[in-house]
């Protein structure tokens, strides 16, 4: 599975807008959705402007909660037709773009062709910090091993002294004992990476955590380097 950013904020932007607020119909919604939101910009920044998941305590959070689980649930139900027994699991490896290319646009003001959230983390701008991050990825693992990774990326001048340090030795453990199992992680300055991103041939050394894999920074496309640099930048925020 993957996504799960990108589904939880639809079904929270759903639940806030259309059945709370009153504020959109069933029926403008699917035409706003089946239009891509064209002349319909208004709408599409209301439905994005959410509480999200990732944030803490965000109806976005429950959702991808309850969406973890109805998603276990279905995928270890009943072997598939051939009797093979599937582990479930929320990445996505570095699928996002061509995964989204196939999507439509989507409830939480997502355009149709846009690369959807990455495995199981928020979508990039969610509004968290670094442990309402780690705590929204523990929640929604499967049980199933180390099939629900955490991207994290984090400043190197956190690390520039001993409280630091102490700071992301207590955000790793945390996330471990709140159910986590693999963290993917990323330890670079802003700065850097948006000169790397302008002019890859600078930095043909730098080395970045792509998602399950590592690979030099430009060596990866220019969107799948602009997705790195846009989670990078979110979780600086």
């Amino acid at each position: 599975g993957a996504g799960i950013g990108t589904v939880a904020d639809s079904f929270a932007a759903i639940e806030q807008r259309i059945e709370k607020e009153k504020r959109l119909t069933w029926q403008e919604l699917a035409e706003h959705l089946k239009n891509d939101f064209k002349n319909a910009e208004v709408v599409r920044l209301m439905l994005r402007n959410i509480p999200h998941f990732g944030q803490g305590g965000t109806r976005a959070d429950e959702w991808a909660v309850r969406i973890a689980k109805t998603f276990t649930r279905l995928v270890k139900e009943k072997p598939t037709p051939k009797g093979y027994n599937i582990i479930p699991g929320l990445f996505s490896w570095a699928s996002m773009i061509s995964m989204g290319q196939t999507v439509g646009a989507t409830p939480n003001g997502r355009h149709a062709g846009a690369p959807i959230s990455q495995g199981a983390n928020p979508e990039p701008g969610f509004g968290g910090t670094p442990t309402s991050l780690a705590v929204a990825v523990a929640s929604v693992q499967c049980g199933y091993g180390n099939t629900v990774p955490l991207q994290l990326d984090i400043d190197p001048i956190l690390g520039k002294d001993e409280e630091g340090i102490e700071k992301i030795e207590a955000l790793i453990l945390g996330h471990f004992k709140m159910g986590g199992t693999m963290i993917n992680m990323n330890i670079i300055d802003k700065e850097k990476i948006l000169e790397a991103h302008k002019d890859p041939s600078k930095y043909p050394d730098l080395i970045v955590r792509v998602t399950g894999f590592s690979a030099y920074f430009a060596s990866l496309s220019k969107n799948l380097r602009q997705l790195v640099v846009d989670r990078i930048l979110a979780e600086e925020a």
